[in-house]
């Protein structure tokens, strides 16, 4: 009974290690396969990215900083101290007096300084006694000193909003740490990664007049290479993931171009449109919107597409013996939850982001397709679609490329696991000792 029972131990022991043996066998030939086909890709990237890189003969164009003061005035920050409503300093004599509002400031600690409030920030927010604020210091203008014009000496500019953000971003790193905990981290450090990408790649190129189309493609494939594997690791769930990453990048590429032109997306209804225009040398502001609107979409789409190769593996593990159309159906049925649920996502995003303008447009009085055609949404409602067309097209294409994958790799473990228990077979036949023989 002892000798019976300390063998049903040893069996599963063996069962237990051979399965293991053979998963970790799927996941190395995975990765060789999926190899063959990104390693091209990621030297190609790479390439491009250096022939395109800003620099050389060609320098950004530098600009001013818009919020330097003019000569002989400063901008300083202090603490509000207090604040009241009054009559405007300075106010012209024999003229019915104006009301502002005057927020007293400290600079250091030292003497408080009436700083003149604009309408618009005490109707929106408020200045309160507490508030850390920049203003702007005329007071060393010449014909400003004495009490000539007291009332435009100092003039609100902003709020110092450091504190804040900071412990936002802080409060963002500890939950995602938290939760996630290592993988988390890298995600974390992979999102600096991608935004030094934009800030030292992708930016520059645009300003530089680089072709917008290549700019997006080759900065957003970089982006998707560094930040996958360096967040979810080398693996073949990461690399079919990136596949199909890359081929919803594709398609979505493919039809801004047709829609930034189709549309005639210009770019010309954004306030900073002209500033753009004068600051930079041959940049296209349609082909802002068209770098713009490949971007947008690579976080939904990297979500989407680690999703899917995640459910192929997992559904896979727990079926081995599923056929190739159970497993592609079943994944597929996550994948279209998955979908309905990004989709709404993608909109309700993009709708919070242009609130301000969906307000404004809706107080005209005219037709609602006037309105969603018009120069102030249509850049919006085509980002949503365009980002939609590639993220829905990638689902199918990654869940194929996963169940192809996995069951190309999982068939020759199977035969080696097979090859395995034959071997077994035979053993036992010609030895009188017991042999441990793997179950199922």
């Amino acid at each position: 009974m002892g000798h019976s029972h300390s063998h049903g131990d040893t069996d599963d022991s063996l069962l237990s290690r051979a399965e293991l043996r053979s998963r970790n066998a799927v996941r190395r030939r995975a990765v060789v396969l999926l190899s063959w086909i990104l390693a091209p890709l990621a030297v190609l990237t790479l390439v491009a990215m250096a022939f395109m890189w800003p620099g050389g003969g060609n320098e950004t164009p530098a600009a001013g900083n818009p919020y330097a003061a003019a000569p002989g005035a400063s901008i300083e920050t202090g603490v509000v101290q207090r604040t009241a409503t009054q009559d405007c300093p300075g106010s012209a004599a024999g003229m019915p007096a104006s009301s502002c509002f005057i927020a007293y400031t400290s600079v250091d600690g030292g003497a408080e300084v009436p700083v003149v409030v604009s309408p618009d920030i005490i109707q929106a927010r408020g200045v309160n006694a507490g508030d850390k604020i920049t203003f702007l210091n005329l007071s060393e203008l010449p014909g400003m000193t004495g009490n000539q014009n007291p009332g435009t000496q100092y003039v609100f500019m902003d709020f110092v909003r450091t504190m804040p953000m900071g412990l936002l971003a802080a409060l963002y790193a500890v939950v995602v740490i938290a939760v996630a905990r290592w993988r988390g981290l890298r995600a974390i450090v992979g999102l600096g990664g991608a935004f030094a990408v934009l800030a030292w790649f992708i930016l520059p190129a645009l300003a530089q007049g680089q072709p917008p189309l290549l700019v997006a493609l080759v900065g957003s494939s970089a982006i998707m290479f560094g930040v996958l594997y360096f967040a979810h690791g080398f693996s073949a769930r990461t690399s079919t993931a990136l596949l199909g990453t890359l081929f919803g990048l594709a398609v979505t590429a493919g039809m801004a171009y047709w829609a930034v032109d189709a549309a005639a997306l210009t770019g010309t209804s954004d306030h900073n449109s002209y500033q753009l225009l004068s600051l930079t040398q041959g940049m296209s502001l349609s082909g802002m919107i068209l770098c713009g609107l490949v971007i947008s979409g690579l976080g939904v789409l990297n979500d989407v597409t680690i999703t899917q190769s995640s459910a192929v593996w997992e559904l896979y593990e727990l079926a081995p013996h599923t056929s190739t159309r159970e497993l592609f159906t079943s994944a597929m049925r996550i994948g279209r939850d998955h979908i309905a649920s990004t989709v709404y996502t993608i909109a309700f995003a993009y709708a919070g982001s242009a609130l301000p303008v969906l307000l404004m447009v809706s107080l005209y009085d005219q037709p609602l397709m006037n309105a969603l055609t018009s120069a102030e949404l249509a850049e919006e409602v085509v980002r949503i679609l365009v980002g939609s067309i590639g993220l829905v097209l990638a689902v199918p294409v990654t869940t194929a490329v996963a169940v192809a994958v996995v069951k190309s790799t999982g068939r020759k473990a199977a035969m080696d696991k097979s090859a395995g228990d034959e071997t077994a077979v035979d053993k036992a036949a010609t030895t009188s000792e017991p042999v441990d023989m793997p179950v199922g």
